[in-house]
């Protein structure tokens, strides 16, 4: 938790008029970070099915509705009559990645955190159960930087001017 505190700790903050756009962002962010854990996972259920039991999914055909048929690493026999849910995965799930990218990227540039914060949450879509661990702490902060934000109004946001300016004005 402090990590992170120390890798936002920067001198631009967001401005207060981007609120709505952060909170959207967020929400944005939050769907891709849950719907591209959950396809991760599935890509790791299938890697293990193909890989360890030389086996693949597959939607319809001979084997019913949803069905596991034996795979060949070398193409010898294709068992797979109907639609191959395995590919379908490896597809899908690299497709909301982008997705989950440009959301991050959506969210990183609206908070104007550091490239580093990037990265890091870019990375969540890589591992295994960790883009919900990051899409918790990193909701955690931009809510709390949201409710600093609030709390110090539109009147911290906006550049002060010298007293000689505002004199010389009227």
């Amino acid at each position: 938790m402090a990590v992170i505190a120390s890798l936002v700790a920067r001198s631009y903050k967001p401005k207060a008029e981007t609120i709505p756009l952060i909170r959207s962002a967020l929400k944005f962010y939050r769907f891709g970070a849950y719907v591209t854990g959950s396809l991760l996972l599935l890509l790791v259920v299938e890697m293990i099915a193909k890989y360890g039991f030389h086996s693949v999914f597959q939607l319809g055909g001979s084997s019913g509705f949803i069905g596991i048929v034996p795979w060949e690493a070398s193409g010898a026999h294709n068992w797979v009559t109907g639609v191959d849910l395995s590919t379908g995965i490896l597809i899908v799930h690299g497709w909301f990645y982008v997705v989950y990218l440009f959301s991050d990227f959506t969210l990183w540039s609206r908070m104007r955190w550091p490239f580093v914060m990037f990265i890091l949450i870019a990375l969540g879509g890589v591992v295994p159960f960790l883009s919900f661990i990051v899409e918790h702490f990193v909701a955690r902060q931009v809510r709390r930087e949201l409710a600093e934000l609030e709390k110090s109004g539109p009147a911290a946001t906006t550049p002060k001017t010298s007293t000689a300016t505002a004199e010389a004005a009227n």
